[in-house]
Formats: structure tokens, C-alpha cells, sequence
């Protein structure tokens, strides 16, 4: 059987912890940032524990993480 192949777009999107969990990004951070407050911009900077559902559907695009 081939080797399957990650889907690069997730892979640049998703870490997986060591616990497996997965990691997503903010959005919203790349450009129109002076409307924003610093508070706002500053909580962006970290990433979130996906949900139970997007991690079924990661796990699938990411076979070797």
C-alpha cells in the first residue's frame, strides 16, 4: 500500500500536542489591525484546543502527526 500524504494546507494550520490534541491558529491577525485593541490582538497570539469534531476531521489530514 502507498504511503498516504499530508494534506499541506493543514499542516501549516494544525500542531499536534504531545497529548494529541490539536492545536488551531487565530485568524483575524494578518492585516486591518489598527481597528483592533491591543487586548484583542494580543489574545490572537495563541492558539485554541480544537473541538472534539474538527480533530476527527484533522486527524484524517495530518496520518503521520
Amino acid at each position: 500500500m502507498a504511503k498516504m500524504k499530508t494534506h499541506r494546507g493543514a499542516a501549516k494550520r494544525f500542531k499536534v500536542t504531545g497529548t494529541g490534541k490539536v492545536v488551531k491558529f487565530s485568524s483575524h491577525k494578518s492585516h486591518i489591525l489598527e481597528k483592533k485593541s491591543a487586548k484583542r490582538k494580543r489574545q490572537l497570539r495563541h492558539g485554541q484546543v480544537a473541538s472534539k469534531a474538527d480533530t476527527k476531521r484533522v486527524r484524517e489530514l495530518l496520518p503521520y502527526k
